[in-house]
């Protein structure tokens, strides 16, 4: 871009630094020139739009495969009584009456249409057995349901003012079925909040002391400190190599402060903060940058100017950044901050010995270290580097590439001046999360980029690696060993698949987590060594297969020195293996998005990176203790309550239709509905719609604080267990039953030809109100069996529905209404009940449809009251050493509706 000013023309390169989001704000600069990119179909918004992918839930599938079985059992029937209605018309007896009598021509004419149309009129004639309604409903439960966690006071944070976040309903039931959780480390499991702990200035390691930096211990043990020159050399690095800006506070009324206290720093990386607060407790202080001179007060509150000449941004490849100053001497110094493996590269191999010592200690010790060098330009040599800079900036193509081979010329042949540590404390509670996470059968990986030993101390702090826990690990450093790493990968590998898979007691009886054994192993890898995993030439391509074998027998997963991408490729490499396995991922900077994006349900945590995960995500939280609740209590309530929802929806529709199928064996096959045309609408829509959808929205068939005590019971939803084909089968045969009991119990009834003392008989309309009657008493009953959480709510609905079917059906048959063209239940619904016979017939049917189920819940809690005794007497170790589980079966009256 060309800018004139009094008559010059100045040329300057635009890059990502230069772009200007949506609701960016203009700071420290009166004006700017810009120019608009990225518009039309080249904005993010579109670019995004194709490779994003549609999640779906394991409920959504399952609804999808119970729903071909009712197709295919509507066409048995519409087939079953095409085909019984021909043969019962070949008999002539059963033909059409003498005054209707068609001739043979016109019996033989038409008779495939006329086939097919009689098809097509059971087709309707039965449609209702598919639950259409029931989309409706789960929508409706879903966006409704998801206001919940909105709503939720224990996942509020006083601090940001937030509270939990829902993107998207459409996987509030996915969060019961989760089994992997791949989480981030800075800002997720730690607060991101930095704090300068101590530094390293040529093997001397220096802490902070009341009268400024202390001396504590130094090369080979032997005490004493590094040069004046080098110390102040070290910390004025420090100052300078950094994208830091002073905010100014607004003025207000009153005395005017200090000119410190009215300005704070902001930085996109809460570590340079740190690194300024620190050297500035030391007595260097960045004070701010004007017209490209950067200002810092040296500690004898003398004011230093530095030319800001280049800055070398950070970026996840070299995993550094790097500035060019000049002094007010005229000498250019190049400033280097970066991880130790970016850095102890490119300095003197005799510099790194006495720092990596205090290096690899820190990292042991749970900081962060940043490695800080530093190399002085001669100006020939700046003017070199400053021409490869303009070239490669203005480059039109392949930009990145070029300027990336310019930094890695310039960021060579340095000199290494020490080592900084900061401490990123652990959030709050979770170490306590992680736990029950375990507990509830999830297995837990972390993915960070930062150096293995920091990341490493981070997981036994919060508990993730266990001291009983038997650590692999895949790293670089172990391959290192051999000349060829590919062929000590492969070594290491099948030494590990042979003790954890194939040395690996069989486990008896059916377990729900695989990997639940009585030794805990856990796995640490780095994003080299994965590289050459994920690698897909020939010779490492069974490195994939059995890393990750080796991966699901391990209880938590290390993965350290991750790029973005490479955690993406993790979660989707375990999402696509072998049973599909539930993901989740957790993460709260822009790098996080690509594996939250990646996996089945993303949660953005709403941290001190921004809000680019949180905005891309499903849910977003503020803490990662809320994670718990998240999972535990909503996650396991809304799956339980949409699976007896999609089952109840099925069978209450087979109860409606399979009295009208049978009906038809009795009414010659003739089409002949059995229930009035009103009934048929209203039994999905306003009779049996909202029963159901209160109880998906309201059940609790064991309480909050109970799920939260006991994250064991996570483990008995896992694997879609309440809509695998079992309970399928069992609903089915249930609405079957029933079914059955209405028609035939009718039937039997209508044996006695005067069902009144007037000897008066019911006609076929009477005949279906009452099996009607009779199903919409039973499942509506059902429904009531079934809810353990009462409410007002409840209530309303419940017995709400049922008076209002008495109602309407009353109004509905007791007035003559001018726009029907046929009255034909005029009278019926009042008249049938003045019978004493058809009211002792509807009570005695109910209860025999009932009674299998009262039956089961007697057998079911004295079952459980006896397994409460046992449980009692056993200690808590024997209960952990449970190898089977049993699941969540048929419905919500398990053994989940008696738990301690």
């Amino acid at each position: 871009m060309n800018i004139y000013t009094n008559q010059e023309v100045k040329a300057r390169s635009l890059g990502p630094e230069n772009v200007l989001l949506k609701g960016a704000t203009l700071k420290n600069t009166k004006k700017i020139y810009g120019v608009a990119v990225y518009t039309g179909m080249e904005t993010k918004m579109a670019l995004n739009y194709q490779g994003k992918s549609q999640k779906r839930s394991a409920v959504e599938k399952s609804i999808n495969a119970f729903l071909i079985v009712y197709l295919l059992i509507l066409v048995s029937k519409a087939s079953i009584c095409t085909t019984l209605k021909y043969v019962w018309q070949s008999n002539p007896a059963n033909d059409e009456p003498w005054y209707n009598e068609k001739t043979r021509k016109e019996k033989e004419s038409f008779k495939i249409l006329k086939i097919f149309t009689d098809f097509l009129s059971f087709m309707v004639l039965f449609n209702f057995i598919i639950p259409v309604s029931m989309y409706v409903t789960v929508e409706m439960q879903k966006f409704l349901g998801s206001f919940f966690i909105s709503w939720d006071k224990e996942m509020y944070d006083e601090e940001i003012k937030e509270g939990a976040l829902v993107n998207t309903s459409d996987l509030n039931e996915e969060l019961g079925q989760v089994e992997y959780v791949f989480t981030d480390k800075t800002g997720t499991l730690t607060e991101n909040s930095m704090e300068f702990i101590e530094c390293c200035i040529d093997g001397y390691k220096y802490k902070e002391t009341g009268d400024g930096l202390s001396v504590t211990d130094g090369p080979a043990g032997f005490y004493g400190k590094a040069s004046k020159d080098r110390e102040e050399l070290f910390l004025r690095a420090l100052c300078l190599c950094h994208t830091v800006q002073m905010k100014e506070e607004c003025q207000t009324d009153g005395p005017v402060a200090s000119s410190e206290s009215k300005c704070s720093y902001v930085s996109s990386s809460p570590d340079e903060i740190a690194l300024l607060t620190g050297a500035k407790k030391y007595g260097f202080t960045y004070v701010g940058t004007e017209n490209y001179f950067m200002k810092v007060k040296n500690q004898n509150n003398e004011l230093e100017l530095y030319q800001l000449l280049h800055v070398l941004n950070f970026d996840p490849v070299r995993r550094r950044m790097s500035v060019l100053v000049r002094t007010n001497t005229g000498k250019i110094f190049l400033f280097c901050k970066g991880a130790d493996s970016s850095v102890f590269n490119r300095v003197a191999r005799d510099e790194v010995a006495r720092i990596k010592v205090h290096v690899e200690q820190n990292a042991v010790d749970g900081y962060r270290t940043l490695c800080v060098a530093y190399k002085e330009l001669g100006m020939e040599e700046y003017e070199k580097v400053h021409k490869q800079l303009d070239e490669a900036t203005m480059a039109l193509q392949d930009r990145e590439e070029k300027l990336a081979r310019v930094f890695d010329d310039i960021e060579d042949s340095m000199h290494l001046l020490g080592a900084t540590a900061v401490e990123d404390r652990l959030q709050e509670q979770a170490a306590e999360t992680i736990e029950a996470l375990h507990a509830a059968g999830m297995k837990v990986w972390v993915l960070t980029g930062d150096k293995m030993e920091t990341a490493k101390s981070t997981c036994y702090a919060c508990r993730l690696f266990q001291n009983t826990t038997e650590l692999l690990e895949l790293t670089t450093k172990n391959l290192e060993e051999c000349e060829r790493k590919e062929d000590r990968l492969q070594e290491l590998l099948l030494e590990y698949h042979r003790k954890l898979v194939q040395e690996a007691p069989k486990i008896k009886g059916s377990v729900k987590r695989s990997w639940t054994g009585s030794q805990d192993y856990g796995l640490i890898i780095d994003g080299s060594t994965l590289s050459l995993i994920l690698n897909s030439n020939c010779s490492s391509s069974p490195f994939k297969n059995i890393f990750l074998q080796i991966c699901q027998k391990c209880t938590a997963v290390l993965c350290c020195r991750m790029a973005p991408l490479q955690k993406a490729q993790i979660v989707k490499m375990v999402k696509n293996s072998k049973g599909n396995p539930i993901t989740l991922s957790v993460g709260d900077g822009a790098n996080d998005v690509s594996m939250i994006l990646e996996a089945h349900v993303g949660i953005g945590i709403k941290g001190k990176e921004g809000r680019q995960a949180a905005r891309n995500s499903d849910y977003a939280v503020p803490k990662f203790k809320h994670l718990k609740k998240l999972l535990l209590a909503h996650g396991h309530l809304y799956y339980v309550r949409i699976a007896h929802l999609v089952q109840y929806f099925f069978y209450k529709n087979l109860c409606f239709i399979l009295p009208q199928f049978l009906y038809q064996f009795f009414c010659g096959f003739s089409q002949q509905p059995l229930y009035d045309a009103a009934y048929l609408t209203m039994y999905n829509i306003c009779f049996t719609s909202l029963p159901i959808l209160a109880y998906s929205l309201l059940e609790q068939h064991i309480s909050i604080e109970t799920l939260m005590e006991n994250p064991k019971l996570y483990m008995r939803i896992s694997e879609n267990s309440m809509l695998q084909w079992l309970p399928f089968l069992y609903w089915t045969v249930l609405g079957a039953f029933e079914g059955l009991v209405f028609f035939f119990g009718v039937y039997f009834l209508f044996q006695n030809p005067s069902l009144e003392g007037n000897g008066q008989v019911f006609g076929n309309w009477s005949f279906g109100t009452i099996v009607f009657t009779t199903l919409v008493f039973t499942v509506t009953l059902k429904l009531a069996l079934d809810t353990r959480y009462w409410t007002w709510m409840n209530h309303l609905v419940i017995w709400g529905s049922l008076a209002f079917y008495v109602i309407f059906s009353i109004f509905w048959g007791g007035i003559i209404w001018p726009f029907l063209r046929q009255q034909r239940m005029y009278f019926v619904f009042s008249h049938m009940l003045t019978s004493v016979s058809v009211w002792l017939a509807i009570i005695l049917l109910i209860f025999i449809s009932l009674y299998p189920e009262i039956l089961l819940i007697i057998v079911r809690n004295l079952k459980n009251a006896g397994q409460k005794r046992k449980v009692c007497t056993k200690t808590v170790g024997s209960e952990s050493a449970r190898s089977t589980v049993r699941p969540l079966l048929l419905r919500t009256f398990s053994d989940e509706s008696n738990v301690l």
